[in-house]
């Protein structure tokens, strides 16, 4: 377990990560290289159905700073510099996206053994603010996550959450959507040696009056090779394969099934990514 409670979007991202990550069923191929000067560019391509989009990124680290630079196929260029620790605790991030001059944002990060803040502002006349609280241990935290209009003076997001985190479990409670939906999550770690964890995740929607639950598992073949699966209570069915088949060079494949649609065809997403 990490020192601290960590941040707000850390309450039940293990669980979400069991359940959600490295899912997909488009086609999605991923290429970073290095140049001479330590320049990181990563070249992405993702084929949704008949849409194809594209865009490069690159990363310059210099000391403490990260400076992340990408353009899109609608030819966006987003730019995020990071300032790691310029105190003990605290992260800096600035980032905006041009043509788009409502998009500067400034966001500080700070964490300590006690609490973590996440609080960021828009570079506006009357910006969105957005805050974030944890406060307890590494065992008990509880925290919220609010979001308020200085235009309007309307609070247009107060989300509320728990998490409890022993050496083997996590169980995460989350009030979203102002109020609307419950989520409970859970993740337990059944053997680390081969990475073997089990998590489910149950949401209720009270306006709708849906319950949706979603269970997963995974576990390590070889120290190279990880499977995962997940159903829920829909009926649709997943599975995934990943393989590093080079040092931090992964190849995915992942598909579902809704067995209530059974004469559908299955969604297939194949992603692989390639670092030198």
């Amino acid at each position: 377990m990490g020192k601290g409670p960590g941040l707000y979007a850390d309450i039940g991202k293990k669980a979400r990560d069991l359940l959600y990550k490295d899912y997909q069923s488009d086609h999605k191929f991923t290429v970073t290289t290095y140049t001479s000067t330590g320049v990181a560019l990563t070249s992405t391509g993702i084929k949704k159905g008949e849409l194809f989009l594209a865009d490069v990124s690159g990363q310059l680290k210099n000391k403490n700073i990260t400076t992340d630079i990408k353009v899109d196929t609608n030819s966006n260029l987003l730019t995020t510099i990071t300032v790691d620790e310029p105190a003990p605790g605290l992260k800096t991030i600035f980032s905006f996206k041009v043509p788009d001059q409502r998009s500067g944002k400034v966001e500080l990060q700070y964490q300590h053994e006690y609490a973590g803040v996440s609080t960021s502002l828009g570079l506006t006349a009357n910006p969105i603010v957005n805050f974030s609280g944890v406060v307890g241990s590494n065992v008990v935290a509880l925290g919220t996550d609010l979001s308020f209009d200085t235009a309007t003076g309307n609070l247009t997001k107060y989300n509320a959450g728990l998490s409890y985190t022993n050496a083997d479990l996590i169980a995460s409670l989350t009030v979203n959507d102002k109020g609307d939906t419950l989520t409970a999550s859970y993740y337990h770690t059944v053997k680390p040696l081969t990475s073997t964890a089990v998590g489910a995740e149950l949401t209720r929607s009270f306006s709708s009056n849906e319950n949706t639950l979603t269970i997963g598992t995974q576990h390590a073949l070889d120290p190279l090779t990880t499977v995962k699966a997940r159903l829920n209570n829909y009926g649709k069915v997943s599975a995934l394969i990943q393989h590093e088949w080079r040092p931090k060079s992964l190849f995915t494949i992942s598909g579902e099934v809704d067995t209530k649609a059974i004469e559908k065809s299955a969604k297939i997403g194949l992603a692989l990514a390639l670092k030198p």
